[in-house]
């Protein structure tokens, strides 16, 4: 693979008024050009604001400030401890926190933010290479000049050092520089927590057809969302749907080959709305869009199966998987069709 920088910029709290920062070790502060402006004193905290244009912090003001730990020591922002350093950046909107940490170091949280710190070794090690792979993906794709990624779902979990263990360490470093590629690309190596059988090729779900997001039988039958049900009353329905008045049924307009909703209809006493089936679990607040709806008795009935989009890797699976002795590499090749596993090179 090409040379990456393998330093991460993280957004871990975005345009707020004010927020904690501190570190374990004697830390250097730094202006937005380098220069050292003072010394944070180890397990001391300060409160960074956004005043005037500019952070402020304790004595310090600038558009930006860095926070650098001394002797390999933590950063603190907000109410967690993170790995590498912070800088603090002043927006339109308030402040900005980026921590700036290396790839591997970020992947030791993840680990056990999206998929748990005590899962099966194979497991994690697969999870470590998609993650990997996807935030590098992510980076390239929606990255801009303050950071390369967020720390909620939209990107993948990340949560400092509270969701660190000793597995997540081996996990990574045992596949540390791996990456999925196809035709020598990063790929975007999508995860959820489990397909409630078999997992969907990608333009079921999103608009681009890719040949390594291809629909493959799952092993996730002992995932607690394999099959799930909710039950809504029918003002429940009408407040959270709208825009059909009193609804009165949501019928299938379109599914995928393994069923999962991909447009519904929604009738009401005021007409009908055809709505895709992400956006009516979106509001709904269901687990995935593989569903089916019965009524009666003024209720409205929703039977499922999995956990979240079904395409890509699927985290139940593969640590159902991991525990019949498959590795990491198998488990891979399995979720991610037509795809090589690569070995990145770091920038000199």
């Amino acid at each position: 693979m090409p040379a990456l920088a393998l330093e991460l910029r993280v957004a871990v709290e975005k345009n707020v008024g004010e927020l904690t920062v501190g570190s374990s070790t004697p830390a250097k502060v730094r202006s937005r050009s380098g220069d050292i402006l003072g010394n944070v004193n180890q397990m001391n905290a300060f409160v960074a604001r956004s005043r005037g244009g500019s952070v402020s912090l304790d004595r310090w003001r600038g558009e930006q400030l860095w926070i650098e730990p001394t002797n390999e020591g933590y950063v603190y922002i907000g109410d967690r401890w993170y790995r590498g350093k912070v800088l603090i950046v002043q927006g339109r909107s308030g402040i900005t926190a980026v921590n700036y940490v290396d790839i591997e170091s970020y992947l030791y949280s993840v680990l056990g933010a999206e998929m748990g710190g005590n899962w099966p070794l194979e497991a994690l090690k697969a999870q470590a290479v998609a993650a990997r792979s996807y935030v590098l993906y992510q980076r390239e794709r929606y990255g801009n000049r303050i950071y390369d990624v967020g720390n909620d779902t939209f990107w993948q979990v990340y949560r400092g050092m509270q969701e660190e263990s000793s597995q997540t360490h081996r996990a990574t470093e045992a596949t540390r520089g791996q990456v999925l590629s196809h035709e020598g690309q990063v790929i975007e190596a999508v995860f959820h927590s489990s397909s409630g059988g078999h997992t969907e090729d990608v333009e079921q779900v999103w608009d681009e057809a890719k040949p390594y997001l291809r629909g493959v039988p799952d092993f996730d039958r002992n995932s607690p969302s394999f099959h799930w049900r909710e039950s809504f009353s029918q003002w429940e329905l009408t407040r959270r749907l709208g825009g059909v008045g009193t609804v009165t049924g949501i019928f299938p307009e379109r599914e995928s080959p393994n069923g999962r909703l991909v447009t519904a209809k929604v009738v009401g006493t005021a007409g009908s709305a055809i709505v895709k089936g992400d956006d009516l679990r979106s509001a709904l607040g269901l687990r995935s869009s593989l569903f089916t709806v019965a009524s009666g008795g003024g209720y409205f009935t929703v039977s499922g199966r999995g956990f979240g989009h079904g395409v890509g890797l699927s985290q139940w699976g593969a640590r159902h998987l991991a525990e019949q002795g498959y590795s990491y590499r198998q488990i891979l090749s399995h979720y991610y069709r037509n795809t090589q596993l690569a070995q990145l090179r770091p920038q000199s």
